[in-house]
Order: structure tokens, then C-alpha cells, then sequence
């Protein structure tokens, strides 16, 4: 069978939610959206439901496959619900909800649920992306409180910028809420990833992790407690094929790539149609046979080049780790101009096999 592989660390998986109760001091969702950012949500919330608060992820499709697999933690729908019929099953399933819309608001005053709701209410803070604005906050806490299909409300909002530590925005948004707040007795959600980890002023009774989960920094530069995080998946695959080049040849589509001395190229089984991104250029970093090596030339749909020249040891069959514990994803994700979420979440095609039980 075709060699590529991503390997599933669990163990590594609740060491990263662990750190995030320690870092924060809170009770934490683990955010298991996008199916666990292409980690499998089932498996991932299965190896975390014994010690998380609850789950986080992006709609009612999401939390319903947790359901049947048996999650009973909480498991929150970080967009709501998109029509007034889904609150029904928000009910039934016993799952809480984000309100960031009147219109939202509207549907739960018009529409009777069998039991009351769990409410996330949503201020926009100042990424205006989805929220409340700040002086219909109040108000609308009210009317959730005055429906009598609400039983609790938690106070949210989203940050734009927490992962620029330097960045002014964060602050600014943290008394953006603390203004829009006050008065209100309820608990609060507003650090992300980089917030727990370089925000710890920001009020939170609950916190949302989500890219630190799967071992990898938000953060563009080194940050301390980002260095604390382990790398949950390796995609890995093997050399399928050796061939030596003189100074001076093409390898690839487009011929990108010109050997510039006699170059030993290995064939690796990986490319973009397993979620490998295709813009990463020649020099993007690959581990092969146990030692540091590079891409060459274009990531084609089924297959990528390195350089084996240094590497005299590796032959056909032999390992190539694409990111990983060696590899690191967000070096990867930024060679390739992208973030470490987007190649996570593009994996396919490439079966996922667990270990750390």
C-alpha cells in the first residue's frame, strides 16, 4: 500500500490540554472543529472526554457525530445554529450554543425548546467578524434571562490579534468586554490558544484551545510556553524511487529546480492531494533517513523531490518525515507562506493511525 501516513500522538494530545488547565487556571474546551484540524474529532475527543470541561466545535453537523460516538461532555457550536429548526436538536442532544446575532436572539425568544439552553453570548469586541455590538449587550442578556428557555449564559468574545504578543489590539478588546460586562453575572470566555498562552490578564473562567491542542505555536516568533507544546501528528511517507543527476538538470514540472552540482534526488509518495501544500519551495525543510534534508523543485499531486546528496544512506523504502517531532508544522506552514491551522486542516487522503491510547 502507498506509504503516506499520518501518525496520531494521544498521549502528546492531552499533554497540550493539560498544559492549557495548567497555563490558564480554568476550566477548558478542547476545540475539536474541522475534524480536530484534520487530527479525527472522534478519536481526538475520545482520548480527552475523561479529563476535558468540554468540546468546541464550528456546527450541530460536528457535535452530532460526537454524540454518536458516545461524547457526553459538553460540546459547544463555537457559529450557533444557522436556521430556528436547529434548536430542537440543540435541545434534544444537550448541546450549548453561541448567540452572536439579534437574529439569533429573535429565534430562541419565538421558538419553544423542551429544555433550557446553555447560551454563549457573543460580543463583538472589536475583530467585528461575528458578535454584538457593545451597547446591545446588555440587552440582549435580558431577553436571553426573560425567554425562560435559558438556564445559564457564559460571556464570550474572539480575539483578532493574540497572536501578536506586541500588538495593542488585545488589550484594547479585553476592555472593550470588561466595559461591555459590567454589571453582568455570568462566567467568561475570551482567551483562544495565544491567549492562554501569552495573554494570562485576560478574564476567563473558560478557555477555548485549539491549534496548541495539536502541538503547534499560533505564534510567528519563539515564545516560551509555546516551546512547552508537543507535536501530536507526523506525516510521514517513504522514498519510492533514487536517481542520480549531473550538475545542471531540471527536476519537476516547470523545471524550478536546476541540480547545481551532481545531485542525488529521492522520489517521495506525498504530495498536494494529500494536503501537502504545494507552494512550499525548494529548501523547505523534510527529515530522511534520520537526518535534516530538503525539498527540491515543485510538490506535484501525488509525489515531492528532496535531496539525498548528503543523505548517502537512504535508499528506496527509506523514512521521510514531512512535519512532525522533528519537522515542525509552522516551519513547514511558513516556508509554504501559510500557518500551520491550514495545513492541518487540508490534510486527505492519508489514513491516520493512533497510538498513546
Amino acid at each position: 500500500m502507498r506509504p503516506a501516513r499520518a501518525l496520531i500522538d494521544l498521549q502528546a494530545l492531552r499533554h497540550n490540554y493539560r498544559l492549557a488547565r495548567e497555563l490558564s487556571a480554568a476550566k477548558a474546551l478542547a476545540v475539536v472543529k474541522a475534524d480536530a484540524y484534520g487530527h479525527g474529532a472522534v478519536r481526538c475527543a475520545l482520548a480527552l472526554e475523561p479529563e476535558a470541561d468540554g468540546f468546541a466545535v464550528a456546527c450541530i453537523e460536528e457535535a452530532l457525530e460526537l454524540r454518536a460516538a458516545g461524547i457526553k461532555a459538553p460540546v459547544l457550536l463555537l457559529e450557533g445554529f444557522f436556521e430556528a429548526s436547529e434548536l430542537a436538536l440543540i435541545a434534544e442532544h444537550d448541546l450549548w450554543c453561541v448567540v452572536h446575532s439579534l437574529w439569533q436572539l429573535e429565534a430562541i425568544e419565538q421558538t419553544r425548546v423542551h429544555k433550557p439552553l446553555t447560551v454563549w453570548l457573543k460580543l463583538d469586541s472589536g475583530m467585528h467578524r461575528v458578535g454584538l455590538h457593545p451597547k446591545d449587550y446588555h440587552e440582549a442578556y435580558q431577553r436571553l434571562l426573560a425567554t425562560g428557555r435559558v438556564s445559564r449564559i457564559v460571556l464570550m468574545s474572539h480575539f483578532a490579534r493574540a497572536d501578536e504578543p506586541d500588538a495593542e489590539t488585545t488589550e484594547q478588546q479585553i476592555a472593550v468586554f470588561n466595559a461591555a460586562r459590567e454589571g453582568l453575572v455570568a462566567e467568561c470566555s475570551l482567551r483562544n490558544s495565544p491567549g492562554v498562552l501569552a495573554w494570562p490578564q485576560a478574564p476567563s473562567d473558560w478557555v477555548r484551545p485549539g491549534i496548541m491542542l495539536y502541538g503547534a505555536t499560533p505564534f510567528e516568533a519563539e515564545q516560551p510556553q509555546a516551546a512547552r507544546l508537543q507535536p501530536v501528528m507526523t506525516l510521514q511517507s517513504r522514498v519510492i524511487s533514487v536517481r542520480e543527476l549531473p550538475a545542471g538538470e531540471p527536476v519537476g514540472y516547470g523545471a524550478k529546480f536546476i541540480s547545481p552540482r551532481p545531485t542525488r534526488v529521492g522520489v517521495v509518495a506525498m504530495g498536494y492531494a494529500d494536503g501537502y501544500p504545494r507552494h512550499a519551495p525548494t529548501g523547505t525543510p523534510v527529515m530522511v533517513a534520520g537526518k535534516r534534508s530538503q525539498l527540491i523543485g515543485r510538490v506535484s499531486m501525488d509525489m515531492l523531490c528532496i535531496d539525498l546528496t548528503d543523505v548517502p544512506e537512504a535508499t528506496v523504502g527509506s523514512p521521510v518525515e514531512l512535519w512532525g517531532k522533528q519537522v515542525l508544522a509552522s516551519d513547514v506552514a511558513q516556508q509554504a507562506g501559510t500557518i500551520p491551522y491550514q495545513i492541518f486542516c487540508n490534510l486527505r487522503r492519508v489514513p491516520l493511525d493512533y497510538y498513546g491510547e
